[in-house]
């Protein structure tokens, strides 16, 4: 079940349709680009996946034809999102069952716990599943910080793998390797910070804009640890007023609006969230065409690990 937690791993929208139903055509579009450009994982259920609004039904299907469509050239992580330990020990189990290859982790939702409780919920999930676990530490939304001291009571814990940095503190991922090495993988999950936190040591990338732009993305990563840095700033500039998109209390609407811009989406999304109109649709649909028009041609980029083997 082991994951190699660096590289691109999108937070994927969930596609509906007219009907507020699953629309799988559309989701197997993006699924399709995410793996054309080259992404290391999918990231079902998450903020971006509306998982709140999710059934538990919805999920297994979501999940059950990704892992079918992926069939095995990367893995496939479901978020776990709850707001009871049962629920979410139950999920886990679920998860695997239906064929995900690791969790993506939040502390419990609607209630700010404190630092026992947070261990203690995180231990649970843990212990009931062999999966390899991302934990997600998103202060900012969620309000729960996992702090140092925490993961000092999860360092034991094996299953417990990896990091998805949402502090929004770049300061953060030097703290971690100063504390903890590489006893956690550190992936960044918030977009406007992806390159600074990749040159402070973080190995990966949990992406939001990826869903409209994975290519762009993926060579940012790469260009990246592929040590050629002035290449991945000169896209990353262009990338970043598209990216602050994803700190915004609407990201879902704005990076699905992005997608069907792309080409590679839809902008339907469920209630209480509702499509863009008037004004902030226009000026997001603005800013969006506007970056459309001026879209970089890449720079070849390959990793060290790639050129390493090609050789």
């Amino acid at each position: 079940m082991a994951i190699d937690w660096k590289g691109v791993f999108p937070a994927l929208t969930t596609k509906f349709d007219s009907n507020d139903q699953l629309d799988l055509p559309a989701f197997e579009n993006n699924l399709s680009a995410q793996l054309e450009a080259g992404v290391d994982g999918i990231i079902l259920g998450g903020t971006l996946g509306e998982s709140s609004v999710l059934t538990l039904e919805e999920k297994e299907i979501l999940v059950k034809f990704c892992v079918e469509k992926v069939a095995g050239a990367v893995p496939v992580v479901m978020n776990i999102a709850e707001g009871s330990t049962r629920e979410a020990v139950t999920q886990a189990k679920l998860a695997k069952e239906w064929g995900t290859r690791g969790l993506m982790l939040l502390p419990p939702m609607r209630y700010k716990s404190d630092h026992r409780e947070t261990v203690e919920y995180f231990k649970a999930v843990a212990s009931a599943t062999d999966l390899p676990i991302i934990l997600y530490n998103n202060p900012v939304d969620y309000k729960t910080e996992i702090t140092l001291a925490m993961f000092d009571e999860l360092v034991d814990v094996p299953t417990i793998q990896a990091v998805k940095e949402s502090t929004r503190d770049v300061t953060n991922v030097t703290r971690m390797i100063n504390r903890f090495g590489d006893r956690f993988k550190l992936l960044c999950g918030v977009d406007t910070l992806a390159l600074e936190e990749l040159l402070l040591g973080a190995q990966g990338w949990v992406a939001g804009l990826v869903c409209a732009f994975p290519a762009e993305t993926v060579a940012i990563y790469k260009l990246v640890k592929g040590g050629k840095i002035e290449e991945a700033v000169t896209v990353y500039r262009w990338f970043m007023p598209l990216l602050e998109l994803d700190i915004h209390a609407k990201l879902v609407q704005y990076i699905k609006l992005a997608e069907t811009q792309a080409g590679i989406g839809t902008e339907y999304v469920r209630a209480p969230r509702l499509t863009l109109v008037g004004k902030e649709r226009e000026q997001i649909l603005k800013l969006i065409n506007d970056a459309l028009a001026v879209r970089p041609a890449l720079p070849e980029y390959h990793t060290l690990e790639e050129k390493a083997f090609a050789i």
